[in-house]
């Protein structure tokens, strides 16, 4: 679920605590690097548990109605294309995702259910629902691609979900982009015939990426002398104060992945460091980070201290 860009966003968030916190407890910022990123997953499970007690809610509601003692037409023989859709059906026929949802104990919307029936209301009053659900179609695809839009363009811009995951937990706001473009690809990935485990994809991609991210903070964190010492030679003209926390701790990491990731090459860290700034930091980050960068590789390769093999040297 989770890409290098993802693990270098968690890692630059804990050197930044770090040195918000004067902190130089490292297995400490281990734990809770790996904390963070659980958290993530929580998060990840949240909003797609979210889906599966919108299309209960909604089955709810048109039980009751067609039970009501003068129920309309329409009560007694509702439309249920919404809840029998062959997507959010996948969703809940899922052990694996079921079985994840109780493990780690997602019961946010049982206890909080008004937040659900706020997210109901803003659907059903959407153009998207009453497109969808006028439509004569009823493929997996047309499905999925409305689900997909659904939690886009409605469920994932929505205020009140905001606020609710703001007083749960402040770090989920800085993962709910990260979380959302991994559930939305996800969505429209989906397959009628994919596996049950289909929607309980494994944090990291693999034991190296996991590694990566160890190595990233430990790495960072034993040698933050040596690259504030770079930095500071490449920046000479450069009043300190005006340079950016986050600007620091990104410059320090990309310098880490010049000596210390022989296989990761340099224009790959320049780059995965510049998209990073655009979202962390200040306007102008990206291009300083770019010639501080541009400035340490020239003068490493003169010196020939870059000790690159493999796809590395590419």
């Amino acid at each position: 679920m989770l890409n290098r860009r993802h693990i270098r966003i968690k890692v630059m968030q804990g050197i930044y605590a770090m040195h918000k916190h004067e902190s130089e407890n490292l297995d400490k910022e281990e734990k809770f690097l790996f904390q963070s990123i659980e958290n993530m997953y929580d998060l990840y499970l949240l909003m797609l548990s979210a889906l599966l007690e919108i299309r209960l809610k909604e089955e709810e509601y048109l039980d009751l109605a067609s039970k009501k003692h003068l129920a309309t037409k329409e009560e007694r023989n509702p439309n249920r294309k919404f809840v029998e859709n062959k997507l959010l059906t996948l969703l809940a026929n899922s052990e694996s995702l079921e079985n994840a949802i109780e493990e780690r104990a997602i019961t946010n919307w049982k206890r909080n259910d008004d937040v659900i029936l706020l997210l109901l209301e803003a659907i059903k009053t959407s153009e998207l629902y009453q497109d969808y659900m006028n439509s004569t179609t009823s493929s997996f695809t047309d499905d999925k691609n409305f689900i997909a839009d659904l939690f886009s363009e409605v469920i994932a811009p929505n205020e009140k979900l905001y606020d609710y995951l703001e007083d749960r937990n402040l770090t989920w706001l800085d993962d709910l982009p990260v979380v959302n473009t991994a559930l939305v690809k996800l969505l429209n990935k989906a397959k009628e015939n994919s596996s049950d485990d289909y929607f309980t994809p494994q944090l990291f991609k693999d034991d190296e990426d996991k590694e990566f991210g160890i190595e990233l903070l430990r790495y960072t964190v034993q040698n933050l002398e040596a690259y504030t010492e770079e930095i500071s030679l490449k920046t000479q003209n450069w009043d300190k104060d005006r340079i950016a926390d986050i600007d620091f701790v990104l410059l320090q990491m990309a310098i880490c992945e010049f000596h210390e990731f022989p296989s990761i090459p340099t224009k790959v860290s320049i780059n995965e460091y510049i998209e990073i700034a655009k979202e962390y930091s200040t306007p102008k980050s990206n291009v300083f980070i770019n010639g501080v960068l541009d400035k340490i590789v020239k003068e490493n390769n003169e010196n020939n201290t870059l000790n690159k093999i493999g796809r590395g040297l590419m």
